[in-house]
């Protein structure tokens, strides 16, 4: 359906007059890391779309709805409230828990907070020196998102990526994506195993959050039944694989909780608009996206919160110097994030 010229007029209203940092944090979240500027512009059943501002001029962003498609007015309501979230979730910017969905639709809000500790540094500090919450510290998860909101950021602005998340990417490039996949995917479960066999950190790891046979199922799809003879490591898939096993090798489960966690909450977060992104621009139904397609593992709202729950008890656990010994494996993570982008492109380049 087409909404209104009043609806919409409505929405993009109080967007630009009441939540102009949230505007600005999904534009850099969903293809604009470098944003000075966003305002919304307008709205249909399938995304929103935005005008953003950066050092290149002036673009247009359309951003799906999670809850593709929607039809009513409350519904948009509650799907900027979701695009809010994962655009948190993608950039590690704590969303305000006062706009869980059921509060914001009650009270007709849509969402937003500027980053709450820009300008300061994750480097080197006690991460319990940060504010503490009204009711006494912050939740170590919290921290964790926290301490390395700008490694978010710089991992989502390789260019590489950022192209992949506008949808201008080509199939080549995202074939080159999930090859690397395969490498940082193999290392990483089997580091997970660790995890998997101890009753403290099993539900970390279900079964149903395992991707390498998704991975599998992909890579057939997309390169053939040869298609192990096809890819490579990029040198930053090999150096990150590499890190994995050697803290696996270690026995050190906070540092593969590092990985784990970078690795999955994004698969769960950010990676699943990114998902539709790309099945629809290259014609993808399963296979060739079967990577994001949590479904078995069920909701994935709440599967997130059990995820963070137990960050919260391991953070309990670890003395100050083991929490931020992990919190620099987290910031670590994202650093290989970033390079195996940069070397992706790289190869486009010289392609």
């Amino acid at each position: 359906m087409n909404f209104d010229a009043a609806v919409i007029a409505a929405v993009t209203g109080h967007m630009n007059d009441d939540h102009l940092d949230d505007n600005l944090l999904i534009a850099k979240a969903f293809g604009y890391p470098n944003a000075t500027a966003s305002t919304m512009t307008g709205l249909d059943e399938q995304a929103g779309v935005w005008r953003v501002t950066d050092a290149a001029g002036e673009h247009e962003l359309r951003v799906d709805w999670p809850g593709a498609p929607i039809a009513d007015r409350p519904q948009v309501r509650r799907q900027v409230v979701e695009l809010y979230k994962a655009a948190c979730a993608t950039l590690g910017v704590p969303a305000r828990d006062e706009h869980e969905p059921a509060e914001a639709a009650a009270h007709g809000h849509a969402h937003g907070e500027a980053h709450p500790h820009a300008g300061s540094s994750p480097h080197g500090h006690n991460p319990h020196a940060a504010e503490e919450a009204a009711d006494g510290p912050k939740p170590f998860s919290r921290v964790v998102r926290e301490s390395s909101w700008s490694d978010h950021s710089s991992s989502e602005g390789a260019n590489f990526m950022e192209d992949i998340m506008r949808g201008v990417a080509s199939k080549q490039d995202y074939i080159d994506l999930v090859a690397q996949h395969f490498f940082m995917y193999e290392a990483l479960e089997e580091a997970a195993t660790q995890l998997a066999s101890d009753p403290a950190y099993a539900g970390l790891h279900p079964a149903a959050l395992v991707r390498l046979g998704t991975l599998e199922v992909d890579l057939e799809h997309l390169l053939g039944a040869n298609w192990r003879d096809e890819i490579r490591p990029v040198p930053a898939s090999a150096a990150y694989a590499a890190r994995i096993r050697e803290v696996a090798a270690e026995g050190w489960l906070p540092g593969i909780i590092a990985h784990h966690y970078t690795r999955y909450l994004g698969d769960l977060s950010g990676g699943q608009i990114i998902a539709r992104r790309v099945a629809r621009q290259h014609g993808f139904d399963g296979a060739g996206v079967a990577f994001y397609d949590f479904a078995s593992l069920g909701d994935l709202k709440a599967f997130k919160e059990n995820y963070r729950d137990g960050l919260d008890a391991l953070g309990e656990t670890l003395d100050e110097g083991e929490q931020q010994r992990m919190i620099e494996e987290v910031r670590a993570a994202y650093a290989f994030n970033t390079a195996v982008f940069v070397d992706l492109a790289e190869l486009k380049a010289a392609a």
